[in-house]
């Protein structure tokens, strides 16, 4: 009779199949809608990091600009006009490194350049990402 009691006793203490499959089941759940929440924060992340090399590199050619008798570099020099001194026309005159080299975007992309500018409504240029699909479309983050 004691070991018929010690087993019933054992038996409700335990956790039945049924009970362990639920605790997993919403565990698995509640990892799951963590993990969605963190990737939204992630391209949220890369779109801010965006938006702040652009206005970096929004301010290397304002330097190049004021340097450079307010001119821009031409769509031909583009961006490397920061990091190299260009060589064709016009050839800047007080040329100094405004990078040490080309930034890349949160994707791995090179920024782009467009002079004139086609959508920016403030500035003489167009500078910008491609965003996540490395072509020109909707998704661009830009300074317009």
């Amino acid at each position: 009779m004691k070991n018929n009691r010690h087993l019933q006793r054992r038996k409700s203490q335990a956790f039945t199949l049924v009970e362990l499959v639920i605790v997993i089941t919403i565990i698995a759940i509640l990892a799951g809608s963590g993990i969605y929440l963190v990737i939204g924060f992630v391209d949220d992340a890369k779109i801010q990091r965006v938006d702040s090399d652009i206005k970096a590199l929004d301010i290397a050619l304002q330097s190049y600009e004021r340097n450079n008798y307010f001119k821009p570099p031409t769509q031909e020099q583009g961006l490397m006009a920061l990091v190299e001194r260009p060589t064709s026309d016009p050839q800047p005159e007080r040329w100094r490194a405004y990078l040490t080299e080309m930034m890349k975007d949160a994707w791995g992309n090179e920024y782009q350049y467009r002079f004139p500018a086609q959508k920016s409504t403030k500035k003489k240029y167009d500078l910008y990402s491609l965003g996540e699909d490395g072509v020109e479309s909707d998704d661009d983050v830009g300074n317009w």
